[in-house]
């Protein structure tokens, strides 16, 4: 009881509208998750695609998700506040999720790239909007941020296990239509409760934005329909994901380049010689976190094929769907998060607290060792080559642990070392490393397919060596990042000039 007592003094010394911020996005991860979950699946065995093409596609798909927020980011800061262009965001993932519905490949292009667009608006600026509950040097934003985290990670779990089950029971349309719904709940939560976080700034349409630039037509109106003519963009782009390769490194360069010049601007205007080096911390720190998800997302891919295939999947005569297996880790951020957002402070209060650059580094050696157990799965082969469940669920177990000493503390880093004049932006330019890393995750799943190098179909045997040794092979190479991220903590923690 005292620990429950714990919790709720917790939440309720919190921002008042963290909690509707909490349900927004837990809704809309719902729908995003969900949808994910089922997707590689339903490429192989709906659509007959192949393990590598399957891979690929779901890395173009989610790249462009996560590098969408750039835009979405900068059009919020501009000209749409950040309310509204939440709400657009929803209105086109809620779309997307319903085009899906058709069941067939050009519906399921087309509702990716609604899917694309919208998690381009909302998923940047709901972010910003919880930074922008907390004054500069607020004590409580790490511990907002692990709490929002836990939000998304409720989300993910009610999507890893029920759209996941629907879609595998009952059809995998039945899941798609399911969270499609949940979007709609999470815009009703945001709208309906929107007093709650009034106090957050930048939430209004701008002055920019109100003007009118094309005939009747204000900025906000050419947005939203300009919105609309890219998802045809998206449908090429997953189909020739090939184009991506120059894409992404464009924007990457291109996006480091306006950090730095952002924050030499910032320097010049308040007199002082810290906000450069700051954007150079975050983007080395944008090059870790795509080392870290682009191996990390091998859970929606690779790790659901190989459960699929090489996993013993059996509880007490119940066969738990392939898809399922991706539910391990909601439910261990869920377990975890509110004990690592209070440990965070307590080893803050009696300065044990690791620095931030030392927080990634353990969250990849941790990421590493998860995927160096499959060897130890392999030492309990059953006679169908099948690897224990008991060695997924200490994959994801150790994936988690990893993912929460980086991925909250991320989002919060990028909050305090970005300017607030370009922190929308800043935001979107942290989730390109997702978008980056995502994309090359799929092409590491591309390396784990059940194929062979002459295209013909590996046999189970075959398949399970295989993914193993795809698996302890990303594994060694990042205990090796670990260190080096280690070694160079000092000189990090100095281009970031304080900040904790």
């Amino acid at each position: 009881m005292s620990e429950a007592n714990t919790q709720i003094e917790k939440m309720e010394s919190q921002p008042r509208g963290l909690m509707t911020l909490f349900f927004s996005e837990m809704w809309e991860r719902f729908c995003y998750y969900g949808m994910r979950t089922l997707l590689t699946l339903f490429l192989v065995k709906s659509l007959m695609k192949g393990d590598a093409e399957a891979s690929l596609i779901y890395g173009a798909y989610t790249g462009l998700v996560y590098a969408a927020p750039i835009l979405g980011g900068k059009m919020a800061d501009k000209y749409l506040g950040y309310r509204y262009a939440v709400m657009l965001g929803a209105v086109l993932m809620a779309i997307g999720e319903f085009l899906l519905l058709g069941g067939n490949e050009n519906m399921m292009l087309i509702g990716m790239g609604a899917l694309i667009i919208g998690n381009g608006y909302f998923k940047a600026n709901i972010s910003t909007i919880v930074g922008k509950l907390y004054r500069e040097n607020d004590p409580r934003r790490d511990s907002g941020f692990t709490i929002f985290y836990i939000g998304i990670n409720v989300g993910a779990l009610l999507a890893t296990t029920l759209v996941a089950y629907v879609g595998e029971t009952y059809g995998f349309e039945y899941g798609f239509g399911l969270a499609g719904f949940g979007m709609l709940l999470g815009l009703a939560i945001f709208y309906f409760a929107r007093d709650t976080y009034s106090a957050a700034s930048g939430l209004e349409i701008t002055e920019e934005g109100k003007k009118k630039s094309v005939g009747p037509l204000t900025n906000v109106q050419i947005i939203t329909l300009g919105s609309l003519l890219l998802i045809p963009l998206c449908y090429v782009l997953i189909l020739r994901n090939e184009f991506l390769d120059y894409i992404l490194l464009g924007l990457f360069l291109f996006i480091s380049f306006s950090m730095i010049k952002a924050g030499k601007t910032e320097d010049k205007t308040l007199g002082t010689s810290i906000w450069k080096d700051r954007m150079i911390a975050l983007i080395i720190f944008m090059i870790i976190n795509i080392t870290f998800w682009a191996c990390f997302e091998q859970a929606g891919t690779s790790l659901t094929l190989f459960a699929d295939r090489n996993v013993d999947r059996l509880i007490f005569g119940w066969e738990m769907p392939a898809s399922m297996t991706q539910f391990f880790n909601p439910f261990f951020i869920i377990t975890f998060g509110s004990i690592f957002s209070v440990m965070w402070v307590k080893l803050s209060n009696i300065g044990k607290n690791p620095s931030i650059p030392m927080k990634f580094a353990l969250g990849i050696l941790q990421l590493g060792l998860g995927f160096l157990v499959t060897l130890i799965g392999l030492q309990f082969v059953n006679e169908s080559f099948q690897v224990p469940l008991l060695t997924l669920v200490f994959v994801y177990l150790l994936h988690t642990t990893g993912e929460l000493f980086l991925s909250p503390i991320g989002l919060s880093m990028v909050t305090k070392l970005s300017p607030q004049s370009f922190s929308g932006t800043a935001m979107g330019a942290w989730f390109l490393s997702f978008a980056i890393a995502n994309y090359v995750g799929g092409k590491i799943a591309a390396l784990t397919g059940g194929h062979g190098e002459d295209g013909a179909a590996l046999s189970i045997e075959a398949g399970l060596a295989k993914y193993t040794e795809v698996f302890s092979t990303i594994g060694y190479v990042l205990l090796g990042i670990a260190v080096l991220i280690a070694i160079f903590n000092k000189p990090l923690q100095k281009l970031m000039h304080g900040v904790k």
